[in-house]
C-alpha cells in the first residue's frame, strides 16, 4: 500500500461508523481542546518547577563556597596537584604536550565560578607562579549565555615572553609533521585561551566545570588506586599460590600413606 493510499482525512474515518457522525467528530474535537488546556497546565508546572530547581541550585552554589575556599587552601599545600589532576583525566591529558605539562607545573590554582543566576553562564580561574613562559599571573575564560541561549566567550590575553608562545609553536609543529610524516601533535592546552570560534562546543570548559571541579581529587589519585588494585590482585594471587602448595602437600601426604600401607602389608606376608 503506497503513503499516499494509507493516509486517512478525519472525515473519511468519521463517515465509515453509522450514525452520530456529527457527534462523535464535536467529542473528539472537545477531547482536543481539554487535551490542550492539561498540556498547558503541564507546561505550567513544568515552568515551575524550573525556577524552583534554579532557586536551589542557586542556594546551594552559595552554601558550597566556603567548602571550595577550604578545598583550594588545602591543594595549595600539594606540590604539582593540578598538573597532576589534568594529565590523570583522560581527555585533558588528551590536549597536552610536553611543553604544555612543563608550563602547567607552575600552576597552583584553579577557580570555577558559576556567575550568581548560574544560567547565564562561568568563568574558570588559572593562577600561576611566576614561569618562563608568559608574564600573567592569572588567566581566565568565561562563557556567557544570552536570554537566547546562545554562548559567546572572552579571555585573558596571554602575553608570551620572547620565544615562548606555545600556541604558534603547536601550530607549527602540526606543519611539519604533517608534511614529514604525517602525524599531527596535539594543539597546545593554551589555544583554548584564543578559541572562541564556536563556545557552544567548549568541551574543554564543559569538563573542568562538571568533571574535574566537582572533585579534582579523584584524578589526582588515579594512579595510586590503581596501585592499591593492582597489589590487591598480587595478594590474590599470592593466596592462590599459597593454597595450591598446601593442597599439594596434602596429596604428597595422603600418597606416603598409601606407600606405608603397602609396605606394612608386604612385611606381613
Amino acid at each position: 500500500m503506497s503513503a499516499s493510499a494509507a493516509k486517512v482525512s478525519k472525515k473519511e474515518l468519521n463517515s465509515n461508523h453509522d450514525g452520530g457522525d456529527e457527534t462523535s467528530e464535536k467529542e473528539q474535537q472537545e477531547a482536543i481542546e481539554h487535551i490542550d488546556e492539561v498540556q498547558n497546565e503541564i507546561d505550567r508546572l513544568n515552568e515551575q518547577a524550573s525556577e524552583e530547581i534554579l532557586k536551589v541550585e542557586q542556594k546551594y552554589n552559595k552554601l558550597r563556597q566556603p567548602f571550595f575556599q577550604k578545598r583550594s587552601e588545602l591543594i595549595a599545600k600539594i606540590p604539582n596537584f593540578w598538573v597532576t589532576t589534568f594529565v590523570n583525566h583522560p581527555q585533558v591529558s588528551a590536549l597536552l604536550g610536553e611543553e604544555d605539562e612543563e608550563a602547567l607545573h607552575y600552576l597552583t590554582r584553579v577557580e570555577v565560578t558559576e556567575f550568581e543566576d548560574i544560567k547565564s553562564g562561568y568563568r574558570i580561574d588559572f593562577y600561576f607562579d611566576e614561569n618562563m613562559y608568559f608574564e600573567n599571573k592569572v588567566l581566565s575564560k568565561e562563557i556567557h549565555l544570552n536570554e537566547s541561549g546562545d554562548p559567546t566567550s572572552k579571555s585573558t590575553e596571554i602575553k608570551w615572553k620572547p620565544g615562548k608562545d606555545l600556541t604558534s609553536r603547536s601550530s607549527q609543529t602540526q606543519s611539519k609533521a604533517g608534511k614529514k610524516r604525517q602525524h599531527e601533535e596535539p594543539e597546545s592546552f593554551f589555544t583554548w585561551f584564543t578559541d572562541h570560534a564556536d563556545s557552544g562546543a567548549d568541551e574543554l570548559g564543559e569538563v573542568i566545570k562538571d568533571d574535574i571541579w566537582p572533585n579534582p581529587l579523584q584524578y589526582y589519585l588515579v594512579p595510586d588506586m590503581e596501585d592499591e588494585e593492582g597489589e590487591g590482585e598480587d595478594e590474590e594471587e599470592d593466596e592462590e599460590g599459597l593454597d595450591d602448595i598446601d593442597e599439594e602437600g596434602e596429596d604428597d601426604g595422603e600418597e606416603e600413606e598409601d606407600d606405608d600401607g603397602e609396605d606394612d602389608e608386604g612385611e606381613d606376608d
